[in-house]
């Protein structure tokens, strides 16, 4: 078993603290200073009731006194009253600074955590492997890095760090109210750990029910996501009443979860409500009493009253800290599992070798993980620099799954086989130089919510606009552009949405080319475009390109035929393997291929282009 990153959730919150830690302590301080001013007010109360407009014996604490001795005493206050009031203001003005300084300095600790969890969070997710992100939901990871995101937040600046505060006000109230009556002080305290008591109590059952709220909001974000960026397909297919009953039927199950989360909280603040009004009710009735009997004076009276309200709303903060750190709690665990899950990693002597050498499948067997069918059989395969290769065979025979491999998006597993450029191991070479010189166009590229050059550059920032408009020419895509009112500015929407399938596919070689990496894939990434484009792009690609090995991945054979070596794969295997001339003499499967696709009329585009 490995070791994980972050073992414990307090190891995860002291890495995201790093940068907040100190705000963090400032507001825990002057919280202190809050909870200690509004100790001491009721205390100068006091002893203006009983000795300043009464005439009850000085029995005031030390600070009282000190500036007693200061100003001339009792009598110099009764002479000015202003004095006196002065004094309170000056106190509760300290308060309202050290609250202000309190609630300045948490609010800048909360933003920085948050600013540094989403940092943390977006850098990781971009390093993990290709594997992780196609088995995660992308609605469900967008929920954990913004709901749980700020549930931690919450927890730690309006919670964790009112805490001290918290503590600060109860010991500080317990002992000046002992002072005034220590009865009265037990009478108050006896309610404390049955509020403690029911707050654990409540504890498990709320994390719990959290926990599954939090997973069915991951689920109803993915659907959401989903359907948003698959909005043209649901309506092509005429799914949005299947879709929209799909999403009601989630969100009805959410909103459940949240129904029983939401009465678990009711039935945890009225057991609180009950407990608390019964606190105030026993102390204000037996401190009647004692106040009657002459056990203590009448401002001594009003101070503990004031003390004991004080006390209400600390232990119940209490109470709310144990309820809700089961929440966060869940919501920790949630980013720890992220935080925790591997990186990509280069071996420590990683290189950076040539890139435009012969490319070798020495033996390669590939099994994706959770799966039970081997994708790759026993692969071996030599790709040589500056060739064309051609690669052909139906949905699952493993083509795509090659190229993953050449591009280290899996790793093939020990002992089974390797692929070497330039004789050395794959593995051995960084990734980020190997992705930089390989270049890859998908059978469904992505385009961002950015301009076409904006998504051309995208490789390769600073290329030039004559460089752009180079490869959109080779990419038979600057024929399309010029017809667009905004040229090169042209905004292409979410995932390119507003661009057609071929459109898409050719700005997305474009995006490739100007990386001139030296080895280029091309997977499947010419279906979207007719027979004559197809034979436009690959004729400007070998008269531009002639240096680079290219692969290129196909249904067609229209795509292919041309190339120096042609590999057709079935269930994994490599069956046919040479030029097209050659396979058709074999008589065997490209044959066939050959043969039904030129009866559909599919290889007709080619006869202009074979003259050419």
């Amino acid at each position: 078993m490995k070791q994980e990153k972050y073992p414990t959730n307090v190891s995860l919150i002291k890495y995201f603290l790093r940068g907040s830690i100190r705000y963090f302590i400032i507001a825990i301080i002057f919280a202190m200073f809050v909870s200690l001013f509004e100790l001491v007010s009721p205390k100068i109360i006091g002893f203006m009731v009983d000795s300043i407009l009464g005439n009850e014996k000085v029995n005031a604490p030390f600070y009282i006194q000190f500036v007693l001795n200061r100003i001339g005493g009792v009598e110099a206050l009764k002479q000015n009253l202003l004095l006196l009031a002065g004094i309170v203001v000056f106190v509760y003005m300290l308060s309202a600074a050290s609250r202000y300084i309190f609630r300045i300095s948490n609010v800048k600790g909360a933003e920085t955590l948050v600013q540094t969890m989403r940092d943390d969070l977006f850098d990781h997710i971009l390093h993990l492997p290709f594997s992780w992100h196609s088995e995660n939901h992308t609605g469900d990871i967008i929920q954990r890095c913004t709901s749980d995101v700020e549930q931690i937040k919450v927890f730690l600046s309006e919670q964790l760090t009112m805490l001290f505060r918290v503590v600060v006000l109860i010991v500080l109230a317990l002992i000046f109210m002992a002072q005034v009556s220590l009865k009265l002080t037990l009478v108050a305290i006896i309610f404390i750990p049955m509020i403690i008591g029911y707050s654990y109590f409540f504890h498990h059952r709320i994390g719990s029910q959290f926990e599954k709220v939090d997973i069915e909001e991951g689920n109803l974000s993915a659907i959401a996501q989903e359907n948003l960026t698959g909005v043209r397909v649901v309506r092509a297919f005429g799914r949005e009443a299947y879709e929209k009953e799909r999403f009601e039927q989630q969100n009805k199950y959410y909103t459940n979860m949240w129904v029983r989360l939401l009465n678990l909280l009711a039935a945890f603040w009225s057991t609180s409500d009950i407990f608390s009004q019964l606190q105030i009710l026993s102390v204000m009735t037996f401190g009647a009493v004692l106040c009657v009997n002459g056990e203590i004076t009448a401002g001594n009276y009003i101070a503990f009253v004031y003390y004991n309200a004080l006390l209400k709303w600390p232990i119940r903060m209490i109470g709310r800290v144990i309820a809700n750190m089961s929440k966060a709690g869940i919501s920790i665990e949630r980013l720890r599992y992220i935080m925790n899950s591997e990186e990509e990693k280069d071996a420590p002597d990683a290189m950076e070798p040539k890139m435009d050498e012969d490319i070798i499948f020495d033996h390669v067997s590939f099994t994706y993980e959770n799966g039970n069918t081997e994708i790759l059989k026993d692969i071996n395969l030599k790709i040589e620099k500056g060739k064309t290769v051609g690669i052909l065979g139906a949905t699952g025979s493993g083509k795509s799954t090659l190229m993953y491999l050449l591009d280290r998006l899996y790793d093939i597993p020990e002992n089974s086989g390797k692929i070497t450029i330039g004789g050395i191991d794959i593995k051995k070479i960084k990734r980020s130089w190997l992705r930089e010189n390989i270049g890859m166009v998908l059978q469904e590229p992505y385009l961002f919510s950015r301009s076409l050059e904006e998504n051309i550059r995208i490789a390769n920032s600073s290329a030039s606009q004559f460089d752009v408009k180079d490869v959109a020419r080779i990419a038979a895509l600057d024929e399309t552009i010029s017809h667009f009112k905004q040229g090169y500015d042209t905004f292409v929407g979410e995932r390119g949405v507003t661009l057609s399938g071929g459109q898409k596919q050719r700005a997305a070689i474009a995006q490739m080319l100007i990386k001139k990496p030296p080895i280029m894939v091309f997977d499947d990434s010419l279906s979207a475009v007719d027979s004559e484009t197809d034979a436009k792009i690959r004729r400007a690609l070998k008269e531009k390109l002639e240096d680079s090995t290219v692969i290129l991945i196909a249904h067609r054979i229209t795509t292919i035929m041309h190339a120096d070596v042609i590999v057709v794969m079935d269930k994994g295997k490599i069956i046919e393997l040479g030029s097209h001339d050659e396979l058709i003499k074999k008589k065997g499967i490209y044959c066939q291929i050959h043969d039904l696709q030129l009866e559909q009329g599919l290889l007709d585009g080619e006869v202009e282009y074979a003259r050419a």
